[in-house]
């Protein structure tokens, strides 16, 4: 309701006794009365509807939040706007740390694609791969290479879904004295293939020296698969 029309509404209230001086009403008459002539539909027909009120009410709050901000800071809105531009290159800053901090693999894939290879093809792609410089291939058919090739002398049962930690485990058993070697060949297997590392010619150096020496390795025969031994 406009101002103009409390006002008329409080003047129908005020009673003339003589037409100069008012009769005087108690408080509490008045107040009722006052309420029941306000209550009148004609005084609310330009209120805000609800929609109106509702929305009037957020922008209220919101202009209260950068009230507050603004008094909270130096210098006002120059002052929130500087901490807003030091928040946003805080977080810029640490996204550019995080994503350089190596990522550790959560999870652990199958060692072998869906093609079956020997491990003779896997060695000479990974021999082509170590030439171009291409190590993230190159370590990952060098392990695929180590563990068909001790699948092919039986010395593992080989194992569809296998996953490079599951290979290095059970050779370990065959072949105690490199089962410290094969759990690091596996690691670094995981981490080129599933945990983001970079592949390096170091690495691979590592896995074409294991899969070398494991060639003529002697299995140990109390662990070894049924049909190894001899």
């Amino acid at each position: 309701m406009t101002t103009g029309g409390k006002i008329t509404a409080l003047a129908r209230l005020t009673v003339l006794s003589d037409g100069n001086t008012p009769v005087r009403i108690s408080r509490v008459p008045a107040r009722e009365a006052a309420e029941r002539e306000l209550s009148d539909p004609r005084y609310h027909q330009h209120d805000p509807n609800l929609i109106q009120r509702a929305l009037n009410w957020l922008w209220d709050r919101v202009g209260e939040l950068f009230d507050t901000a603004t008094g909270a800071t130096p210098e006002g809105w120059v002052g929130l706007i500087a901490l807003a531009a030091f928040v946003l290159l805080l977080l810029v800053a640490l996204r550019l740390r995080l994503g350089a901090v190596r990522r550790t693999p959560t999870t652990r894939g199958a060692l072998f694609p869906d093609t079956p290879r020997t491990a003779a093809e896997h060695r000479s792609a990974a021999d082509r791969h170590a030439a171009e410089a291409r190590w993230n291939e190159a370590v990952q058919d060098r392990m695929r290479a180590l563990v068909l090739s001790l699948e092919e002398r039986a010395l593992l049962t080989p194992g569809p879904g296998r996953t490079a930690d599951e290979a290095a485990a059970e050779a370990g058993l065959v072949l105690p004295a490199y089962a410290g070697q094969l759990r690091t060949a596996a690691r670094a297997f995981d981490d080129v293939a599933y945990g983001g590392r970079p592949g390096t010619e170091r690495t691979y150096a590592l896995l074409a020296d294991l899969d070398t020496e494991l060639q003529h390795a002697k299995p140990h025969l109390a662990t070894a698969p049924a049909g190894s031994r001899g």
